[in-house]
């Protein structure tokens, strides 16, 4: 039996009017990969954090197919925020996110969860080193964390991705 064809994936810097769609893949991802932390804060506050926080300060960018899929969030310097809709993670849409960031800077800096082996693996098979272990106790989920660095190899530019 063959494999459906795959559904295409664009990827784009996402709108004002999406905001409330990157907060719902955030939720949802965030609450299928840490359930004992389900409930930490409302749909409407995630809501109010991509429009009244990161979308000032960030650059989002989404995964469409079908719909909002994956995104990614960052500044000069600092991943925020990376999450893929746990039915499509493992098929290079989170690799395709990264990869957005990665190419409008020469250093970037992100925070997981230490206990994310699934997360520490992807970053560091990205070339991201760890710098920073923590307790948890200065984050709002008390739960330990690690804070990760990548920089641009020597002599190599990045790709000017057009917003």
């Amino acid at each position: 039996m063959s494999k459906p064809a795959s559904t295409a994936i664009t990827v784009r810097r996402l709108a004002e009017t999406e905001m409330d769609e990157a907060a719902r893949v955030l939720r949802l991802s965030f609450d299928n990969q840490y359930p004992w932390l389900t409930g930490l804060h409302t749909p409407d506050e995630d809501r109010t954090f991509f429009r009244d926080i990161l979308h000032p300060s960030c650059q989002i960018w989404g995964a469409i197919a079908e719909g909002l899929i994956g995104i990614v969030a960052f500044r000069p310097g600092m991943i925020e925020q990376l999450y893929v809709l746990p039915g499509h993670q493992g098929q290079g849409i989170g690799s395709a996110l990264l990869a957005v960031a990665m190419s409008q800077s020469d250093g970037l800096e992100l925070w997981t969860f230490q206990g994310n082996s699934h997360a520490r693996r992807f970053y560091e098979a990205k070339g991201f080193v760890v710098i920073k272990e923590t307790d948890g106790r200065d984050n709002e989920e008390r739960e330990p964390d690690v804070l990760y660095r990548w920089e641009r190899p020597a002599g190599t530019s990045g790709i000017n991705v057009k917003a």
